[in-house]
């Protein structure tokens, strides 16, 4: 009587497989939201980047102009340069920060003080210590930096600018790098101007921008504008997609997850099909009789099905249940955010925008 109850002593074991399959599949779901909503919960799943590469006369050059005309394309709600550039120590510390434009919808992790966006033009916001200098007790003051005035190709001198420092941001976060001091887009493009040498009155018009970014109305916009600025000649790239596309820890996770799934999928057709067979051949006399007594083939192979179906059913409703409830309660909001920021977020946060720009555009 033992051998003949092979098919159900398989039950528990084909309801865990289940329920790990499903908890997987929960995780590898619970770990794509966490890069959608701690990646790009800034607003990256409404952004466009456009960027510009020296030399290359393919991109068209994102000068003001081209930037009027990126944001007259339906859809398109706000466009803001980004003028890279460098500030340093003037009087205390012996800092060296690089220095970007204050995108739209940036949602930096300040620690202390507030901002309203976009920045004023004497305002900048700084990493709470950067290279040795904690600039807590600079937070509220106007602070004097240095930057480069180049005078010639190999040559330069220095100047001051005066910034009040309106607030400070966890130093954890890099989404441009480490040690990032973010300023309104006209003070970046008047220290970018000064670094290459250029009259600041006519550089974004005749120079241009290094990269800007594309704000789109709605997420289901971002596809259409992209679209419609490659068009136009420009480099643009959506956000949501370079993340999602990242290589490194986090494509390594995904693919270990999705082939974990896969073992544990193949694992349960083995052991189903295993425990089948056994019954199947435990029960030869049975059936033996019941072809004595009239029932065919045909009878008997439906009634086998039919079991093996009642079976594998009951396990696979038992294990989706649990594995759906586990990852639910457990998995999703902890593991799933947890794995999610670990692998997703750590390396999104690592690239430099520039050349991850380049490889994905």
């Amino acid at each position: 009587m033992a051998r003949r109850r092979s098919l159900r002593r398989a039950l528990p074991t084909l309801a865990v497989l289940a329920a790990l399959l499903t908890t997987s599949s929960g995780v590898a779901g619970g770990a794509a939201g966490a890069v959608e909503r701690d990646v790009l919960g800034s607003g990256g799943l409404a952004q466009i980047e456009l960027s510009s590469f020296e030399g290359d006369a393919s991109v068209r050059s994102l000068t003001s102009s081209a930037l009027r005309e990126a944001a007259r394309v339906e859809g398109v709600r706000q466009v803001v340069a980004d003028y890279p550039s460098v500030l340093y120590a003037e009087e205390n510390g012996t800092y060296d920060l690089a220095s970007h434009t204050l995108t739209p919808d940036d949602d930096l992790p300040v620690v202390e003080g507030e901002f309203t966006a976009p920045l004023g033009p004497d305002e900048v916001v700084l990493p709470a210590n950067a290279q040795g200098t904690d600039f807590t007790s600079l937070l509220g003051r106007t602070v004097a930096f240095g930057y480069t005035k180049a005078t010639g190709g190999a040559s330069g001198t220095s100047a001051v600018v005066k910034l009040k420092i309106v607030a400070l941001y966890d130093p954890g976060w890099q989404a441009d790098g480490p040690g990032v001091a973010y300023l309104s887009q006209n003070t970046a493009a008047l220290l970018a101007a000064a670094r290459a040498g250029r009259p600041s009155g006519n550089f974004p018009d005749r120079e241009g921008a290094q990269s800007a970014v594309v704000v789109v109305e709605h997420q289901r916009q971002v596809a259409a504008v992209t679209k419609s600025l490659q068009n136009k000649g420009f480099s643009a790239s959506a956000v949501s997609d370079r993340v999602r596309d990242l290589p490194g820890l986090f494509g390594a996770a995904d693919l270990a997850m999705r082939l974990g799934m896969l073992v544990l999928a193949l694992g349960a057709l083995v052991l189903g099909a295993v425990r089948a067979g056994d019954s199947a051949r435990a029960r030869i006399g049975q059936f033996a009789i019941l072809r004595i007594l009239g029932a065919g083939r045909p009878e008997l192979r439906r009634i086998l099905l039919g079991e093996a179906m009642l079976s594998g059913g009951v396990a696979g409703v038992v294990g989706v249940l649990v594995g759906t409830l586990l990852s639910a309660a457990l998995l999703l909001p902890a593991a799933g955010l947890a794995v999610g920021t670990l692998f997703g977020s750590r390396e999104a946060l690592r690239q430099d925008p520039y050349l991850t720009a380049r490889a994905h555009g």
